[in-house]
């Protein structure tokens, strides 16, 4: 999986923020607002990536094994995919 094109993350302050460019301001409802390891993630999903990269990128990243964090992972991505931020 990765992301769509046409959203960005920017980091205001201590907040990481998902902003849309292009033609998805048109359908861009509401602000999305990441964790930092929300923002690390999203980071992640510039190259398709499956779901134990990502497991255990985040896990390198936080010193913790891959085995505490898939469930975090997984449900992550399940949210990118019910908020269509995914690519087909």
């Amino acid at each position: 999986m990765r992301l769509k094109e046409g959203f960005i993350l920017k980091k205001i302050l201590d907040d990481y923020i998902v902003v849309p460019t292009g033609d998805n301001i048109v359908d861009f409802a509401v602000a999305v607002s990441l964790n930092e390891s929300g923002a690390f993630l999203w980071e992640q999903l510039s190259e398709e990536k499956t779901i134990f990269e990502l497991a255990d990128a985040l896990a390198s990243e936080y010193n913790v094994s891959s085995e505490e964090v898939i469930g975090d992972v997984a449900e992550f991505a399940e949210l990118l995919k019910t908020h269509d931020f995914l690519a087909q």
